[in-house]
């Protein structure tokens, strides 16, 4: 790398044009429902498209709906740093879609709720939105604000005046754009680098291609076993119990769409992990003799990504503008699809149980809350410019809290014997447990020789940095002093970060089970899968309560459910 090739950070009118055309294709599609749909009548038609939704676009919303721009960034660079052993989510991916095709759709299908449990997802997608768009500013000169402020206001437009169907049709345009970005760069990256051969013989050379590492040990950052055990029980969290997942696929008119949007899913899903994992051997191919990061040209790995992007394709003009749309397009969708569950969670749990209100009113409700959960958002993305380095500490909570809820819903669904008392001190444990191992890594980071970071080189560079730079503040990680002092638990906070999502869950359905041995008769009501009437459960309206959730005695003679 020259001195003249180093990026200058800047957008023109074309990249400008591209990025507003993406806000203005998804305004436009919230705005088409909103009128194709101008009679409905009902919260149900507003916050779950009448349950008339086809499998293929649900299931290209459910692929959109948590690749956030994270994602987009953050992905590569994984693999830029530590190597393409995160492409073994692939095998994580396929298991979710059995396990919850098969264990959690057919109940909340058959029951036809609409809420799951109450969400805290307002401060997450205020971090989607301000994470991105920092590290694209930094990087490109978009302005900070007006990228933030913009996106908000487009997605919370097309959240509140089109509903679930104006969401699941945006997601479909914006996983389309996603992938259009990432294809923009991997084939500018082939062409520089003479081929995907060389690519590949880059990435074998500079040891990126760590594939083959069975290594069972738990404190390992990243292993076969870690990404594939690990990962399931992430993914599950996601797919099986979350708010925003459950609603898209039971808003199927059958639970056979509900089953196919989610195995069609899965395809997009391999689509998005191979191409973000191939974009950082291409990261890694044409910056193999110079890294960006230790030389100082960026401040954080997030920023490599949009620093590529300028640099090979800002002779491009629009297609730099179109990576950064593919970066926003992830955060559009992960947003609405938070949007619109907040808004279910608060009509379900919040409204409906306490008032007496007709349809009517309700779907009116809907799109103000849809509205009010818009701007807290955009609110919380100002919030976020103000935690600095706590984001991915946050961002590493919420991920840490998803463990014991899949162990409680897990409790409820195959655990007939379990009851109220052993549910809430099963969640109780696992998530003390989760955060405290969860908090614990973030104050004691593991070591180096766990998380294993590959070397990266500034020797092929020829220009001079300034005087002033700090090589070591960006340095890849070093051991720590022999001075410091190392905690008794060093071991246990040193456990990989894909294992919190799994020890939560043990713990969850472990002392949940022991309780409910202890505290006598089951709360519970058996799920048993093939036990439902499922056009009877149907016909009922939406947002019906969960029974094996509610703190009551049921007397299971007296049940409407058939024994």
């Amino acid at each position: 790398m020259s001195e003249d090739s180093r990026v200058s950070g800047s957008f023109v009118a074309a990249d400008y044009v591209v990025f507003a055309l993406m806000l203005v294709v998804s305004a436009a599609v919230g705005v088409y429902y909103a009128w194709t749909d101008r009679k409905q009548r009902s919260s149900g038609d507003f916050l779950m498209g009448g349950r008339r939704l086809t499998a293929l676009p649900v299931s290209l919303s459910l692929t959109a709906s948590f690749m956030s721009a994270i994602t987009v960034l953050s992905h590569p660079a994984e693999v830029y740093r530590y190597g393409a052993s995160v492409a073994f989510y692939c095998l994580s991916y396929l298991v979710t879609m059995l396990v919850t095709s098969e264990v959690f759709l057919p109940v909340f299908y058959k029951l036809s709720i609409t809420s799951t449990y109450e969400v805290t997802l307002i401060l997450y997608t205020g971090i989607v939105i301000y994470t991105p768009a920092l590290a694209l500013n930094q990087v490109t000169g978009l302005d900070l604000w007006g990228a933030v402020v913009s996106t908000g206001v487009v997605c919370t437009f097309y959240c509140t005046v089109g509903g679930l169907k104006a969401v699941v049709w945006t997601d479909v345009f914006q996983l389309g754009v996603m992938l259009a970005g990432f294809l923009a760069v991997i084939i500018r990256s082939v062409m520089l680098q003479g081929g995907v051969i060389s690519i590949i013989s880059d990435s074998q050379r500079g040891g990126r291609l760590n594939l083959w590492d069975f290594d069972t040990n738990p404190l390992r950052r990243h292993t076969f076993w870690t990404v594939t055990v690990g990962g399931t029980f992430i993914w599950i969290s996601v797919y099986g119990i979350n708010q925003a997942q459950v609603q898209r696929y039971i808003s199927c008119k059958s639970i056979t769409h509900a089953r196919l949007s989610l195995y069609i899913n899965l395809l997009g899903l391999w689509s998005i992990l191979f191409c973000s994992v191939f974009a950082g051997l291409c990261l890694y191919s044409v910056y193999k003799h110079c890294d960006p990061w230790n030389t100082g040209l960026v401040s954080a790995p997030d920023q490599l990504m949009p620093y590529l992007v300028m640099d090979i394709l800002g002779d491009y003009p629009g297609l730099p503008g179109l990576f950064v749309a593919a970066a926003y397009s992830g955060s559009l969708s992960t947003v609405s699809s938070s949007i619109n569950a907040l808004a279910a969670v608060t009509v379900e749990d919040l409204i409906k149980p306490y008032r007496n209100i007709s349809e009517k009113h309700l779907s009116w409700i809907s799109k103000g809350l849809s509205f009010l959960y818009g701007v807290l958002c955009i609110g919380m993305a100002g919030l976020a410019s103000l935690m600095g380095g706590i984001l991915q500490a946050t961002i590493s909570i919420f991920g840490i809290i998803g463990g014991p809820l899949l162990g409680l819903f897990t409790l409820g669904i195959i655990c007939p014997c379990a009851n109220s008392k052993g549910a809430l001190s099963g969640l109780l444990s696992g998530l003390v447990v989760s955060l405290w191992v969860g908090i614990g890594a973030q104050i004691y980071p593991p070591p180096p020789d766990m998380s294993r970071p590959l070397s990266l080189t500034t020797d092929g560079c020829n220009f001079t940095t300034t005087a002033g730079f700090n090589w070591t503040s960006t340095a890849l990680p070093t051991q720590p002093s022999s001075t410091a002092p190392t905690p008794l638990l060093a071991d246990w906070y040193s456990l990989s970060y894909l294992y919190f999502s799994p020890i939560g869950t043990i713990v969850v359905i472990s002392v949940g089970l022991i309780i409910s041995m202890f505290t006598g008769k089951s709360h519970f009501v058996q799920y048993g899968l093939g036990k439902l009437d499922l056009k009877k459960d149907r016909e009922k309206t939406f947002g019906n309560t969960n029974p094996g959730f509610c703190d009551v005695e049921l007397d299971l003679t007296k049940s409407n459910v058939p024994s």
